[in-house]
């Protein structure tokens, strides 16, 4: 099963086509972009967050789908992954997780990095999309596109096939050497590591 769930970064230009999902949610704040871009609301499974970003007068009649989460130590993001996580999903496609304002991106991969084990989570905004990588990757019809390979912190012995500048059981690390803007020369790129993190980006 997989989900799909709107946060309050930057709203996606064109939203994503509903079928595939089984369920639909959004946090509190990208509520106001979903209204204002005409997303059919009542597709919507449930709105989660701690509301301090909504203003809850025109909304009555969605008010069974409210979920309210106000543990301030958590983010409205972390809160609806892990409402999303309880409902047996293992998969989420996530919009509005960057743009605006850097600290919300980073602190967005750092919740994603939290459930990476449980959740197969991909980012997705007008750029391309990201996602924190298996150990065994391949990518299909990416020929043409930039790949970024970004270590969190550390990934190490990474071995790729299908990108311009390959990389052999080689070590990537924030404070010594990250792999950002390669292009991939073939249809199918492949990437192997064997310990560590690593957040790879594809683009558009």
């Amino acid at each position: 099963m997989k989900a799909l769930l709107f946060i309050n970064g930057i709203p996606p230009k064109n939203l994503p086509e509903t079928e595939g999902y089984s369920l639909i949610a959004c946090s509190d704040g990208a509520f106001h972009y979903l209204k204002e871009k005409n997303f059919p609301l009542e597709k919507l499974d449930f709105i989660s967050g701690d509301f301090d970003s909504h203003s809850g007068k025109d909304e009555n009649i969605y008010e069974k789908k409210f979920i309210c989460t106000p543990d301030q130590d958590k983010t409205d993001f972390q809160k609806s992954l892990e409402i999303i996580a309880e409902k047996g999903f293992t998969k989420v496609d996530v919009y509005g997780g960057s743009g605006g304002e850097m600290d919300h991106f980073l602190g967005n991969l750092h919740v994603a990095f939290l459930f990476k084990n449980t959740l197969e989570i991909t980012f997705f905004d007008e750029f391309g999309s990201y996602f924190f990588s298996p150990k065994k990757l391949v990518l299909n019809e990416v020929k043409g596109k930039t790949i970024s390979l970004y270590p969190f912190p550390s990934t190490k012995n990474i071995t790729t096939i299908g990108l311009q500048w390959p990389l052999n059981n080689e070590h990537l690390g924030l404070t010594k050497r990250i792999g950002t803007r390669n292009v991939a020369i073939e249809e199918m790129v492949s990437i192997h590591f064997e310990s560590g993190d690593l957040v790879v980006f594809v683009s558009n």
